[in-house]
């Protein structure tokens, strides 16, 4: 009763129906009716009961739902069907086919006024500009969807609240991407609002600007909740493909509530394959563990791991701090070249604009791995070029460690009042991870 047009809109439909199909108003209301009472709904002075409207819809010879709402009986679910589809070709990494099916599916929801549809193509098409490293659309996208869905419960607004702090944390805006997480998660379990599928996503999506910001406590408490709160799967690609053949086999035969049920189990595994690529981030950080106790053999396995769990569209911006992460890993286990190698990679994939935290954590590996190839001059260069990245993104923790390492280049080749400068520059941006950058930790899910 809820998904239908006001009295006037429907009393316009029936009569416009009633007059293509050359009936009069006795001939629409008997048995059951009067004709009065069909002109009182024509004129829309009364709300017809449902009952009274499946009898209509009847005489007419239309389906229920094409009366109250104007949509032909299928649209709802064919859209459906096609919203699957596109988020299986944005699972597996089609990115820029993905887009134009959402694309279409936004312009067609928005004609037909189908809202659910019209936000889940605006998720998608906000997750199709990450992919492609357009964040400014991307956080456009999102903020739409989050309009869109302003009336629903907070764990049906997540993956747009989520898609917008991811938009920003890859823009260099750690601590708002930390606010808007956070405040979420706060809302969520002070709430007692324990969606599994909500918590687990961000939780994860908070693994890297934590790491980012020099909050690894925080960062390794988030990826144990997420790998608790970890659904099971066993295959989801392919469970998801059954699910769809069902609904179009169901589709076929005129049974349409049991093909959106259907639709809405693909839909769901989809959305389970892509949180499978979130908790990448999970590896990654089970991987820094590893490397800071020494477990150099581990770490890299870790690692790879995550790395093999992005997709290749991802990897500009998703796997950049992995791909940095290992490196180092590959370096400390004496393979500095190989590590060189894969960080001249993620250079070639990162701008200023893009993933500006990443590329500084590459120039600061090269510069290293420069120092104890004793090539101070390259270390130096790379040194700076991070530092200038460092600054504009606000990284402090990562910005005081710099400056460190260079005030020591600088001393060792004899430049002392320039370490100075350095030093004192390291000193201003020390802060304590976890406190002085970020507030109070959110609340604990129930586990």
């Amino acid at each position: 009763m809820g998904d239908r047009d006001d009295p006037e809109t429907i009393g316009r439909r029936v009569q416009r129906l009633r007059i293509e199909r050359g009936l009069t108003q006795r001939q629409l209301a008997e048995p059951s009716y009067t004709p009065a009472y069909v002109s009182t709904l024509e004129a829309g002075r009364v709300r017809a009961s449902e009952e009274a409207l499946r009898h209509i819809a009847g005489r007419l010879g239309v389906a229920y739902e094409e009366l109250v709402t104007g949509r032909p009986a299928r649209l709802a679910t064919d859209l459906r069907l096609r919203l699957t589809e596109a988020q299986r070709t944005l699972a597996t990494g089609e990115t820029e086919q993905a887009r134009r099916q959402y694309a279409g599916l936004l312009a067609e929801a928005e004609t037909h006024g189908i809202g659910e549809v019209r936000a889940a193509a605006l998720l998608g098409l906000g997750e199709c500009a990450l992919e492609s490293g357009e964040l400014a659309d991307g956080r456009r996208f999102f903020e739409r969807a989050e309009e869109c869905l302003a009336d629903a419960p907070l764990p049906g607004r997540v993956p747009a609240l989520r898609g917008r702090a991811v938009a920003h944390y890859l823009a260099g805006e750690l601590r708002y991407a930390v606010y808007l997480l956070e405040s979420t998660l706060d809302e969520l379990n002070r709430g007692g609002l324990h969606d599994p599928d909500a918590l687990l996503l961000l939780y994860a999506s908070a693994i890297g600007p934590y790491m980012d910001m020099g909050a690894h406590a925080r960062a390794a408490q988030a990826a144990e909740f997420a790998l608790a709160l970890a659904p099971q799967a066993g295959d989801p690609a392919l469970v998801a493909r059954m699910h769809r053949s069902v609904a179009r086999t169901l589709l076929a035969e005129g049974r349409l509530a049991e093909a959106d049920a259907s639709l809405a189990k693909a839909a769901e595994l989809y959305r389970t394959l892509q949180l499978r690529t979130e908790l990448a981030n999970c590896h990654w950080m089970r991987g820094y563990v590893y490397a800071q106790d020494g477990r150099l053999d581990r770490a890299e396995d870790e690692l790879r791991e995550a790395l093999a769990m992005l997709t290749a569209k991802r990897a500009a911006l998703y796997s950049s701090q992995v791909a940095v992460e290992l490196a180092d890993v590959l370096h400390r286990r004496g393979r500095s070249e190989e590590a060189a190698e894969l960080l001249h990679e993620v250079l070639d994939g990162l701008s200023s604009e893009r993933g500006a935290v990443h590329a500084a954590a590459a120039h600061r590996l090269l510069g290293i791995i420069a120092e104890d190839a004793r090539d101070t001059e390259a270390a130096e260069e790379h040194y700076v070029r991070a530092l200038s990245l460092l600054e504009r993104a606000g990284a402090a923790g990562d910005l005081a460690d710099l400056c460190r390492l260079l005030g020591d280049l600088l001393r060792r080749t004899g430049r002392v009042e320039a370490a100075l400068d350095a030093y004192r520059t390291g000193l201003g941006h020390r802060t304590a991870p976890g406190t002085t950058t970020l507030g109070p930790a959110p609340a604990q899910p129930p586990l």
